[in-house]
């Protein structure tokens, strides 16, 4: 039998009190840099449905993680696939998403490309960012800012894509080759 634990309850560590309501230290420095430059946005307060609850009528058995047998889910409710962004502008002109170093999340490049085609579907066209660093925050912040006609000289990391013509030759997307 274990012997019930004396003293204070455990406090908040250090580093949990500086981030306050965010999940981690880049969410953190994102919304400070927001509100350092005067953007209005909410975090983690809009959801999208990007795929709604369904049935499936066929027959289905799955894995669960508490028992080595099948589980019949058969005629059961699938549930919705949904996407909450950390930052959205207020009026829903941009989006950032902010991703450090993030080795388990293996759904999250599915879940995005639900989420572009959920926006091209609607026929809406934030801005949207994906961010890992401040510099990233920062340039996604000059591109917010400046509407959109971000300089091209002023990122070195721009390169122009190219498409092959009818004939194979190769022509610059921003213009002739």
């Amino acid at each position: 039998m274990k012997r019930a634990k004396r003293g204070t309850p455990p406090r908040a560590s250090a580093r949990k009190k500086q981030l306050g309501r965010y999940k981690s230290g880049l969410e953190k420095q994102c919304a400070d840099l927001l509100c350092d430059h005067g953007l209005d946005f909410d975090y983690e307060e809009v959801e999208y449905t990007l795929v709604d609850q369904f049935k499936y009528e066929g027959v289905y058995h799955k894995m669960t993680a508490s028992s080595k047998e099948l589980s019949d889910r058969t005629g059961k409710a699938v549930l919705a696939i949904k996407y909450t962004p950390d930052f959205v502008a207020k009026d829903r002109s941009w989006i950032i998403e902010t991703k450090g170093f993030t080795p388990s999340h293996h759904d999250f490049p599915m879940r995005w490309k639900l989420f572009l085609r959920y926006l091209s579907d609607l026929g809406e066209t934030p801005k949207l960012f994906i961010v890992k660093n401040r510099e990233q925050i920062e340039e996604a912040i000059r591109i917010i800012k400046n509407d959109g006609h971000n300089k091209v000289g002023a990122s070195e990391s721009v390169r122009t894509r190219y498409r092959k013509d009818t004939d194979g030759s190769r022509r610059s997307l921003r213009g002739a080759v």
